[in-house]
């Protein structure tokens, strides 16, 4: 009974819906649109915390054979909230673009509807995509193709959370109008580095530890691997390539709008050569 209740597929909606009746007590002036958004980060967050805390465990615990090392998170972490979680997030980010468009007085979003789902999907499709993908591949090859092997591989893949709290963290001082002040420039930068370094950098890390356990060099590998699993690879990477590069360039933006903002606040000197 209390690994029932302690599973994803209770904890996570439980936890949204939680934190759903008590942001409004707190924030009284906030929409449903501002509710929802913050309780998905919230719960995101959460998740993020757990997946990067047992990819760390099944790491450590599998570092000396990377292949035939062992670790039990490795496969009930995915079965008891990895899937739960991937499922219940598609939900969720719905109910987030919902509320978000019926905010804006959206005529379509008076009430829920195949439309609003297809504009949904439409609008974000690579997200859904990429969890969807999540479910069908990395279930499937979790709990069936990988023959008991590569725990440590798995572990490095819950790494890829890392990056989701301070994801979620910038989008949250948005909400509460804090955008200026230096936890949110402070924030963005941990966002740049984490996402880069465990969801990009992560993958050529892999690459050379499988390297390192066969005695080749990490130029070799990629063709040491079956073609399905580059192409799995390549899958998961591309997108989160793509979401850097978004990253990269909303900093940018923010950075050139912070020194405008900068210079149109700091005084301007006169010549004293001009009151001659």
């Amino acid at each position: 009974m209390l690994q029932v209740l302690a599973c994803g597929a209770v904890v996570f909606p439980g936890l949204f819906f939680a934190f759903r009746r008590i942001l409004p007590c707190v924030f009284k002036n906030w929409s449903n649109a501002d509710v929802v958004l913050v309780s998905e980060r919230l719960v995101s967050s959460i998740h993020a915390a757990m997946a990067t805390t047992a990819g760390v465990i099944i790491v450590s615990s599998c570092w000396g054979n990377v292949l035939s090392d062992k670790h039990w998170l490795a496969t009930h972490f995915v079965i008891w909230y990895g899937v739960p979680y991937m499922t219940y997030d598609i939900f969720a980010m719905y109910l987030s673009h919902y509320y978000r468009f019926r905010v804006k007085g959206v005529e379509e979003y008076k009430r829920h509807s195949l439309k609003t789902v297809n504009f949904f999907i439409r609008r974000e499709f690579l997200l859904v995509l990429h969890h969807i993908a999540l479910l069908t591949i990395l279930l499937p090859v979790t709990l069936f193709f990988r023959k008991d092997q590569g725990d440590f591989f798995i572990g490095c893949l819950f790494l890829t959370e890392l990056s989701t709290p301070f994801v979620s963290l910038g989008k949250i001082l948005i909400q509460l109008s804090l955008q200026d002040c230096w936890l949110h420039k402070a924030n963005g930068g941990m966002v740049l580095l984490t996402f880069f370094m465990c969801r990009i950098a992560l993958f050529p890390f892999m690459y050379w530890m499988y390297g390192r356990h066969y005695g080749i060099p990490l130029y070799s590998v990629p063709f040491h691997l079956p073609l399905s699993t580059n192409l799995g690879n390549s899958c998961i990477l591309a997108p989160q390539v793509y979401w850097f590069v978004l990253l990269c360039r909303k900093g940018f933006r923010l950075y050139q709008r912070s020194r405008k903002a900068e210079a149109a606040a700091s005084p301007v000197t006169s010549d004293p050569g001009k009151d001659d």
